[in-house]
């Protein structure tokens, strides 16, 4: 059978799981590219020695980067030269926006500059990071074409086919869910279908490059409205004093109603930005574009979340007539449950409004998380040792709901602080054990004293 080179630029979330299932199939060959940097560089010897580098749950990731590495189908580098000898190139960069909601595209137009040095005919340039719609055909192609004196379409093919993963669950989200593929032509979609046909057992569906963005950009959308609501709903019933879980229990008791579940905010890298890119793409690439008031909105109330649980924190150190002189003690950095990843985090937009609020109050910050190292967060002193955050705290603000926190010994906890002050959330505790240990208990969605 004739070997298949297969170059992943970026390893990160997406482009790791997505090399090491690709490396596991016969005759498939990938090379990962990683920049060199301060925060990131180590990726390639850890990688290298085959080794994953997320410290959070991800089934069969570890077992299966190990395999690929040992026989010798995967390696990762920091060379771009090696594209030379590829047949299909992915491309995994971050695409952020900035404090004005514009899209970043710093790594994306780098990248895809490097790549036009080197590309040879009949090459396949996959892009699985999410764009503005228009991104693609505006942006990319023109930056390959002009680099490599090619034709897309005639010397080389160029498709944007969108990743769906989660941190703890990255490989069965590649595998188990549909892949959407949208390439300028007839035989770009082939050629991707003959990739993800290796990797994914769902349907492969085929459209239009611009179709493909919308999808991507709409999908992670339509996500983040929904928490929003959640969240607006959880602040109504706050102001009615009553317990927002319990009504969302018996709204999904229907069989076909799905509430989402508020809580301390909405973190990682796609549903913080991909509502904004779509709004650039509308104000972007099209002539008479709809202004949304939907997405705005939403986004804005998911954004203030974080200051909703500062706010329910002052509340209670007012009725525990507790005011400086503060330990507070933030549980979980993470942006969701038993990962790692700390991108945009509730935690990190909390630390930063106290410390605004407070800047001149006589407070100690501290951070617990069992998955997020040192080196991954910056914000406050972080521990893993669950009892260096609890003793002499006055303030437990949880905000990551990990699997940890449902198992913790409320009468140990209530020994080791000094104020028995807890935010919760995420919905991880019962509002009548905390009461009649003598805690002074918010939680996001419950009103203070429902009955």
């Amino acid at each position: 059978m004739t070997k298949t080179r297969v170059v992943v630029i970026g390893m990160g979330y997406v482009g790791i799981p997505m090399a090491a299932l690709l490396a596991n199939v016969p005759d498939f060959y990938v090379t990962g590219i990683q920049r060199m940097s301060k925060r990131s560089g180590w990726k390639i010897d850890c990688l290298n020695s085959g080794k994953s580098p997320f410290e959070g749950e991800e089934p069969g990731l570890d077992e299966l980067i190990e395999r690929v590495v040992k026989n010798g189908k995967f390696n990762v580098t920091n060379k771009y030269d090696i594209i030379k000898e590829a047949d299909y190139i992915l491309i995994d960069v971050q695409t952020p926006v900035d404090d004005h909601k514009i899209p970043r595209y710093e790594s994306l137009i780098d990248v895809s500059n490097k790549i036009s040095r080197y590309l040879k005919k009949e090459v396949t340039i996959i892009i699985e990071s999410t764009v503005a719609p228009g991104t693609t055909n505006n942006i990319v192609a023109p930056i390959l074409e002009k680099g490599s004196g090619l034709k897309r379409g005639k010397d080389f093919f160029l498709v944007f086919s969108f990743e769906r993963v989660m941190p703890g669950k990255l490989i069965e989200y590649i595998t188990d869910f549909p892949r959407v593929i949208g390439g300028g032509c007839s035989e770009a979609n082939e050629k991707a279908k003959f990739l993800y046909g290796k990797v994914v057992k769902k349907e492969l569906q085929i459209t239009d490059t611009l179709t493909a963005e919308l999808t991507k950009c709409i999908e992670n959308t339509y996500r983040d409205v929904n928490i929003a609501f959640a969240n607006e709903m959880a602040l109504v019933a706050e102001s009615y004093n009553r317990n927002i879980f319990e009504i969302i229990e018996l709204i999904n008791h229907r069989h076909d109603r799905l509430m989402h579940m508020p809580g301390s905010g909405v973190g990682g890298h796609c549903l913080t930005k991909d509502p904004w890119l779509l709004m650039y793409g509308l104000e972007t690439y099209t002539p008479h574009y709809y202004t949304p008031k939907i997405l705005p909105e939403s986004r804005r109330l998911n954004d203030y979340m974080p200051e909703h649980i500062v706010e329910l924190m002052e509340s209670a150190l007012e009725e525990a007539d507790k005011h400086d002189n503060l330990k507070i003690a933030l549980f979980g950095v993470s942006y969701k449950a038993n990962t790692d990843d700390t991108r945009n985090s509730p935690s990190e937009k909390i630390v930063s409004i106290l410390k605004e609020r407070y800047h001149s109050h006589n407070i100690e910050y501290i951070a617990h998380d069992p998955y997020v190292k040192k080196k991954d967060y910056h914000e406050t002193d972080l521990t893993q040792n669950i009892d260096k955050a609890l003793t002499g705290a006055d303030v437990l603000i949880f905000a990551t709901n990990h699997r940890d926190y449902y198992e913790l010994d409320l009468n140990h906890i209530k020994i080791k602080v000094r104020t028995p002050i807890l935010i919760d959330g995420r919905n991880i505790f019962n509002r009548n054990s905390l009461e009649k240990l003598g805690f002074y208990y918010r939680k996001v969605g419950e009103g203070n004293r429902a009955s």
